[in-house]
């Protein structure tokens, strides 16, 4: 069964097109506070409260995706595109991984337990090639 979700729709802001630009300019997964202390010189009266609440209408909107890595602060990324992520458990740093060795997985297990799967993702947790020479 497919619903259709209605998308509220929000009044355009130069601080959550700035907010959108940013993280599409970046691949280091920030964190709210990353890139507030970014948007601060721009927008002196920004809050990190106003960051939060405009990176949750981009999030409803499709445009951002919120990224649980396990640690105390989500980090947040643009990319929308499917990928998985390497994780390292030492630093934090998030890594886009996009080979898809399985693309139809999604098919896959929808038709072996009747679910249908609107999406998926896989993180790999580890230990990154910087904290490894680090040692």
């Amino acid at each position: 069964m497919n619903q259709e979700h209605s998308v509220k729709q929000y009044r355009s802001s130069r601080q959550r097109e700035r907010l959108l630009a940013l993280l599409r300019s970046t691949n280091t997964h920030p964190t709210a506070s990353w890139l507030y202390d970014r948007l601060k010189t721009e927008f002196p009266n920004l809050s990190l409260g106003t960051v939060y609440r405009n990176l949750s209408i981009l999030i409803e909107q499709g445009l951002v995706k919120k990224i649980d890595a396990g640690s105390t602060f989500d980090r947040f990324e643009a990319k929308t595109t499917p990928h998985d992520h390497l994780i390292c458990k030492k630093c934090g740093k998030i890594i886009d991984f996009e080979q898809r060795f399985f693309p139809e997985i999604n098919d896959e297990i929808s038709r072996s337990v009747d679910f249908y799967i609107e999406s998926h993702r896989i993180d790999f947790f580890g230990t990154c090639s910087d904290c490894r020479t680090i040692q």
